[in-house]
C-alpha cells in the first residue's frame, strides 16, 4: 500500500465551495452533500476513505472469474 498523501489545501477549498453552492441550491437535506462536506472539513475522514479505497483495489483478484 502507498503513503497517503492528502490533497492540496486549494483543492480542498474549491470542492468546499462546490458543496456550499449546491446547499445553496436545493438545501442541506442531502447525504451526498454531508459526506462532501464532511470530507472536506475533517483530515481523519479523507485519510479513511483513501484507505478503504486502498483495501478494495487491494481485494480484488484478477485472477479470478466472478461469474
Amino acid at each position: 500500500m502507498k503513503e497517503y498523501n492528502d490533497y492540496p489545501q486549494e483543492q480542498i477549498d474549491a470542492k468546499l465551495k462546490q458543496v456550499e453552492e449546491f446547499e445553496a441550491k436545493y438545501g442541506t437535506n442531502n447525504t451526498v452533500s454531508k459526506a462532501w462536506r464532511k470530507w472536506c472539513t475533517n483530515h481523519e475522514y479523507r485519510q479513511r476513505e483513501w484507505q478503504f479505497r486502498q483495501g478494495v483495489a487491494a481485494s480484488i483478484n484478477y485472477n479470478t472469474d466472478y461469474r
